[in-house]
């Protein structure tokens, strides 16, 4: 165990335009209204490592975004959350991505423009060895070409690194779910899918199914469930820890990639499976009471406060 524990998130940056209380879902030919919009720091990738470091985890993003107005936004809300951007890179001629979010209480529908999601490549992500980071996070596989042929080869070169491992696959916008996940799940420590994302991977017909289906390639799994709070499998351990209920909901967008940051925190910390998990569902029930992914992760007093007032729990970092 390093003596301070570094996190190297890689992946995809963009901005989210926000939409709340929408008087009903988009027709064609039709005009709709919403009464609240947010413009904010937008990626799983991103508002993972964002609530990281929110969290004390110190922590460093690798990215590509474009030489533009949303690039200079995502770096300065980086920087405003204590997140190390030496391995970001600007492209010029390129755009950074956006991602429209029209959110309809608890779920939402997303139209993303991915923008320099694609330009990160195998040779960006600094995992050659001897590494200064503990952990690689990934998320959002699908929607990053320039990585996605290389998966397994980036988690393999982190471990022999000496770096342990995580994968947030996120959905596949083709559908397609072209990941061999056979090949690449034995060099992932922990895989963090959510019930709909690992039903669609393994096209199995239940949830036991396609648990069995991946069992065989997992070190720990860290399922997402939602209301239903979450479910680990390690080895012969098999729980599920249930959700946190909110009481002051504003909206469920980077809930997941919360609930990311804080299992991922603890993980690093050599907690067993149930605190990370526990930790996990505090910290995506934390992101519901803030617009956006990161508007509840103002710093580690706040989230203290949050989590006190709802909860009436001393939070714990360690």
């Amino acid at each position: 165990m390093m003596p301070n524990p570094k996190l190297l998130v890689a992946g995809e940056l963009n901005v989210d335009l926000i939409l709340n209380k929408i008087q009903a879902f988009p027709q064609m030919g039709k005009e709709m209204i919403a009464e609240e919009m947010e413009i904010c720091l937008g990626s799983s990738s991103a508002i993972m490592a964002a609530n990281s470091a929110a969290l004390g985890v110190d922590t460093t993003f690798c990215g590509v975004i474009g030489e533009d107005y949303f690039g200079e936004f995502i770096l300065r809300e980086l920087e405003k959350k204590a997140v190390s951007c030496q391995h970001i890179t600007r492209l010029a001629g390129r755009k950074t991505g956006c991602t429209l979010v029209m959110s309809y209480d608890q779920d939402r529908a997303n139209v993303t423009y991915p923008g320099t999601m694609d330009a990160l490549t195998i040779r960006d992500i600094p995992i050659e060895s001897p590494t200064v980071y503990q952990h690689l996070h990934v998320s959002s596989l699908f929607l990053q070409k320039g990585i996605h042929r290389d998966i397994a080869q980036i988690f393999m070169h982190a471990k022999a690194a000496g770096m342990t491992t995580s994968l947030d696959m996120q959905w596949d916008p083709t559908e397609q779910w072209a990941f061999d996940y056979a090949a690449c799940l034995p060099y992932v420590d922990v895989f963090m899918p959510n019930e709909a994302e690992l039903l669609a991977l393994t096209k199995a017909g239940s949830l036991a199914a396609a648990m069995e289906k991946v069992r065989p390639y997992l070190n720990t799994l860290a399922l997402k469930m939602g209301k239903n709070g979450s479910m680990g499998i390690c080895g012969g351990q098999e729980l599920t820890v249930p959700a946190f209920e909110v009481p002051h909901f504003v909206d469920a967008i980077g809930a997941g990639d919360s609930f990311n940051a804080g299992f991922i925190q603890k993980y690093m910390s050599g907690a067993p499976l149930e605190e990370c998990l526990r930790a996990g569902n505090l910290m995506g029930a934390i992101s519901t009471t803030g617009a956006g992914g990161t508007g509840a992760f103002a710093d580690r007093q706040k989230i203290s406060e949050t989590i006190k007032d709802f909860w009436g729990i001393e939070l714990s970092l360690t």
